[in-house]
């Protein structure tokens, strides 16, 4: 049978058809009736209208309206409910609970969107922050989980500034935190309580999946829990890659990732700092997903490379001046909210984001062309510290994946690296 998240029954007065309009009237205007469920036909041809449980207290009626007080068995939700989004319901669902406790100051405490995970809902920060909350003890997360759908709640704090970007979530209601994510057909689960999931980088995913990467070998310096890595070896064709992070609670996801995704031998993952990855002369490309600079981790990627060269996926925020675009210039949407969000409730995670107040130019901007032309200087030296002989580095693509506020750009630039032939 499928579940409802009605009460098996509820109050109501029941009284004869020619008294129900009145007798409606009468309930609206002292703020008693129950909207949440239909007027009902009873035994008797009587007719039951739904009131509210917690002012039964205050109930006064006419004599002249005769009724009697019933209980509803499996109460029929009303239409405006059955048309209510999430959001309208968690906010019914808690005034109800609050009664007459509830305020505005309450109801701007709300959330209005939120990341859902399956099963679990992750509240943001900015919610439920009164005091009053915690005087409902377990039945607040309870009711919140019923209207929204959910088996388990946790809520977000400020990312914690440990060099590892680990969030600061508290689980509310369940027994764990571990969850499931498919992005573009790829499993990922990671505990919502030790892990990021950085989903604004999905376009940066999906073009990563369609690089020419067969029997190729790469290194990715900053695996996490394999968002670049596992796009690599599931659709890219990569041969085998290195996956190099020193968070242990994201090399456990990462782990779980590889298996999940059928990888697992495919992929070696060196658990500590990538800054002291013990490899040379192994691979064909290197990713250097970490923002917003990646720049330690150059002359990492310049020594991992093969001696006949490779190339550099760099990460990095670049800072602009703002351009408007021309009306007829075609532009790159960025992206805003967080693909885990199940409903129209969405909400951006990670990194404080300005994405939506800015679109990314498809023309690259100068600022970027400069970055990228330092850039590629800067990595030619290293090669020649490196290696003693000469190489040339080639700019071959500049992508914009996400905005920053106010004016800062994620870019990846993909810089080939060869050595040039001695003559």
């Amino acid at each position: 049978m499928e579940a409802r998240d009605v009460p098996i029954s509820v109050p109501a007065l029941a009284t004869e058809p020619q008294f129900a309009q009145r007798l409606r009237e009468h309930l609206e205007g002292k703020q008693l009736l129950d909207r949440r469920y239909q007027l009902q036909k009873v035994q008797g041809g009587h007719v039951a209208l739904p009131v509210l449980e917690e002012k039964l207290s205050q109930l006064w009626l006419p004599q002249e309206m005769p009724c009697a007080l019933v209980q509803i068995q499996d109460p029929v939700p009303s239409r405006a409910v059955r048309r209510q989004t999430p959001a309208q319901k968690l906010r019914e669902d808690l005034r109800q609970l609050l009664g007459e406790s509830w305020s505005e100051e309450l109801e701007r405490d709300v959330p209005h969107a939120w990341q859902r995970h399956g099963d679990l809902v992750l509240l943001s920060e900015d919610s439920f922050r009164a005091a009053h909350w915690e005087n409902l003890g377990p039945a607040l997360w309870e009711t919140v989980a019923s209207a929204l759908g959910a088996q388990r709640l946790a809520k977000r704090g400020r990312v914690l500034p440990d060099g590892m970007r680990s969030p600061s979530v508290t689980l509310l209601l369940g027994q764990d935190g571990w969850v499931e994510h498919v992005d573009n057909g790829i499993r990922y689960t990671f505990d919502v309580t030790k892990c990021m999931f950085s989903a604004g980088n999905i376009t940066e995913k999906l073009r990563v999946a369609s690089l020419p990467c067969s029997g190729e070998v790469l290194v990715d310096l900053y695996a996490g829990i394999g968002y670049f890595t596992l796009p690599y070896l599931v659709h890219a064709g990569a041969a085998f890659a290195h996956a190099c992070e020193w968070n242990g609670h994201a090399v456990e996801a990462l782990r779980r990732n590889l298996a999940l995704n059928g990888v697992q031998d495919r992929c070696h993952v060196h658990h500590g700092d990538s800054r002291q990855l013990e490899l040379q002369d192994v691979a064909d490309r290197v990713n250097l997903g970490l923002i917003p600079s990646s720049e330690e981790g150059w002359p990492v990627a310049c020594r991992v490379l093969k001696s006949t060269g490779g190339v550099l996926h760099i990460h990095h925020n670049v800072e602009s001046v703002p351009v408007p675009a021309p009306s007829q210039t075609p532009v790159l949407q960025v992206e805003q909210g967080s693909p885990e969000a199940a409903n129209t409730d969405r909400e951006a995670q990670g990194l404080t984001e300005d994405s939506g107040k800015e679109t990314l130019g498809a023309r690259i901007r100068p600022e970027w062309q400069r970055w990228a032309e330092a850039t590629a200087a800067r990595i030619q030296e290293l090669l020649v510290e490196l290696h003693g002989q000469l190489w040339c580095t080639s700019i071959l693509h500049i992508e914009p994946v996400k905005s920053y506020a106010p004016h800062v750009h994620h870019l990846v630039l993909d810089l080939e690296c060869r050595p040039v032939p001695s003559t």
